[in-house]
Formats: C-alpha cells, sequence, structure tokens
C-alpha cells in the first residue's frame, strides 16, 4: 500500500503503537519483549488504518480513535501469533522475520498472544473511563469496542478460526467455505471500519454504507490473501506460500479455481466501490484500500 493519506494514518499508529501497552513488571519482561517483537514487526496496518480514516470520514479527527487503533493491532498481532503456532498453521516466517514462537518458544508465543489480546480491552476501557463525564461520549465508545469485540472473538473471528481448523483434510462446502472467510477475516476488518463510525458518532447511513464497504474488503482481503499463497512470492510477501495446497484449507482457490477466484474477488470489490461512490473526495482512503487489492486480480 503505497498512498499518502493512509501512509499518512499508519504512521499515526507506527508512532504510538507501544503507547498504549501496560506497564509490566521487570520480573515479566520477556514477556514485553516478546510482544514488542511481533508488535513492531511491520505490516499493512489496514485495520487500524481504517478505524482512523473511518473516524476522519464521519467529520472527527483520527486522534479519538488511536487507543481503539492500537488496540486492533495488539488483537491482529495476537491472533497472528497463534495462528503461527505449530498446533495451527505452523508457519517459521512472519512479516519477513521469525515467527514468534522461533524466537521466543511455543510457551511464551503463547502468553505474549494472550497478553496483547488483554492490553487491547485494557486499552479500550482505560480510554473509556475518561468520558464518565460525558455519557454521550462514553456510549460511543463502549459501542465502538463493542463491535470489536464482537468481530474479533466468539460471533467473529475465533469462530471462523475454529471452523478453518476443522475444515482441513476434510471435503468443504461453498456455505461453510463463506462462513469461515466472512468470520475469520471479514468480520474484523468490517468491525474495525464501524467502530471508527461509530467513534465519530455516525449518521445510520454512513455506517450502513460502512457496514457494506467493510465486509466486502474483508471477504475480498482474504481471497486476495488465499490467492497470493498460490501465486505470490514468498520473499515479497514475507510469508511462506503454498501452505493452505499443503494442508488442504479450505479456501475459495483451492475450491473454485483461480479464475473464478479473481472473479469473485474483483465482485466483492466493485460492490465495496458502490458503498463509497457518493462520498468522492472524502472516500478516498478506502477508494485506495480497493485499488491495493485490485492489482493481484489484474
Amino acid at each position: 500500500m503505497n498512498h499518502p493519506e493512509y501512509n499518512r494514518l499508519k504512521e499515526m499508529v507506527e508512532v504510538h503503537i507501544l503507547d498504549f501497552l501496560p506497564e509490566i513488571d521487570s520480573k515479566s519482561m520477556t514477556l514485553y519483549d516478546a510482544m514488542r517483537y511481533s508488535l513492531t514487526a511491520g505490516g499493512k496496518r489496514l485495520r487500524s488504518v481504517l478505524l482512523l480514516a473511518a473516524c476522519e470520514f464521519c467529520g472527527e479527527k483520527a486522534d479519538i480513535g488511536l487507543p481503539y487503533a492500537c488496540a486492533l493491532e495488539y488483537i491482529q498481532t495476537y491472533s497472528l501469533i497463534h495462528d503461527d503456532l505449530p498446533a495451527i498453521d505452523n508457519d517459521d516466517l512472519r512479516r519477513g522475520l521469525p515467527t514468534n514462537h522461533k524466537v521466543y518458544g511455543e510457551d511464551v508465543a503463547i502468553l505474549a498472544g494472550d497478553g496483547l489480546l488483554s492490553a487491547a480491552f485494557e486499552t479500550m476501557t482505560k480510554d473509556m473511563l475518561l468520558a464518565l463525564d460525558d455519557p454521550a461520549v462514553l456510549k460511543r465508545k463502549v459501542r465502538a469496542a463493542f463491535e470489536i469485540a464482537k468481530g474479533t472473538g466468539c460471533r467473529g473471528m475465533v469462530a471462523g478460526q475454529i471452523a478453518d481448523v476443522e475444515s482441513v483434510n476434510r471435503q468443504c462446502s461453498k456455505e461453510m467455505l463463506d462462513y469461515i472467510h466472512l468470520n475469520k477475516t471479514a468480520a474484523f476488518i468490517r468491525s474495525s471500519a464501524l467502530a471508527g463510525c461509530y467513534l465519530a458518532g455516525a449518521d445510520k447511513e454512513r455506517c450502513n454504507d460502512m457496514r457494506v464497504y467493510g465486509e466486502s474488503v474483508g471477504l475480498a482481503f482474504q481471497i486476495v490473501n488465499d490467492l497470493q499463497d498460490i501465486t505470490g512470492d514468498a520473499l515479497v510477501l514475507g510469508k511462506n506460500t503454498g501452505q493452505d495446497q499443503k494442508v488442504k484449507k479450505c479456501t475459495y482457490p483451492l475450491l473454485f479455481g483461480v479464475d473464478d477466484t479473481k472473479a469473485k474477488a474483483k465482485e466483492l470489490l466493485a460492490r465495496a466501490r458502490e458503498a463509497m461512490a457518493k462520498y468522492y473526495d472524502e472516500a478516498e482512503v478506502f477508494n485506495a484500500v480497493i485499488d491495493f487489492l485490485e492489482k493481484p486480480l489484474a
């Protein structure tokens, strides 16, 4: 991703990403080191950028969303640390670096993920405490945090992940495939964008349009990711390729083939672009994400 406005918001996240981590006793410093290792390894910061962009899109400054944007990165990083473990995807490369358990061991990696997840909710609830004297603002913050919890938990990302794990080496229906990807990836991305709208007190129309955009982009993001596992370059992607086919995961390209999968992704991105069409320049960052996802489909 290389777009000025996207990069501006991404830089905000990079500068502040460690600021909201709780203080850790020196006797537990290995935990902090392992959390920081994966948290600062880079990445697109897609979810956090979408939240900050949504705050601005709905008329507020991006700053109000920083605690929630960083919390999203804590949750995303925890999920990647756990995904990479031998019991799940058994990966040894992430963002061009050895995965957390390869550096710190499986025991510390599990605890680093646990620490990041709890840090995310500590960060959001601490920010809510600052609004106790303003019920209207507090309501916005609670609604945003609830949306994030819903999109990343047992009704969202984790639900999709368990279905994904159980689909390995099994015949997978289209219905199950849709369920996996709508929850494993799309729910988190949709919730990230919606949380920004809620923080900014957006009207119903903008929230509904963002819901359509977030879910469509989220599902397309996972489909493009699955395509790149087949056609991508590990050095460029910063992670190993061919992993899905090796373990016979349930993915769109493995079920429908590359050409039909590209057509599905294009259809989803067209739907996302349509949801943002009436906002013109206000939707610049959201359209930049669509442009980025379209490139591998050419």
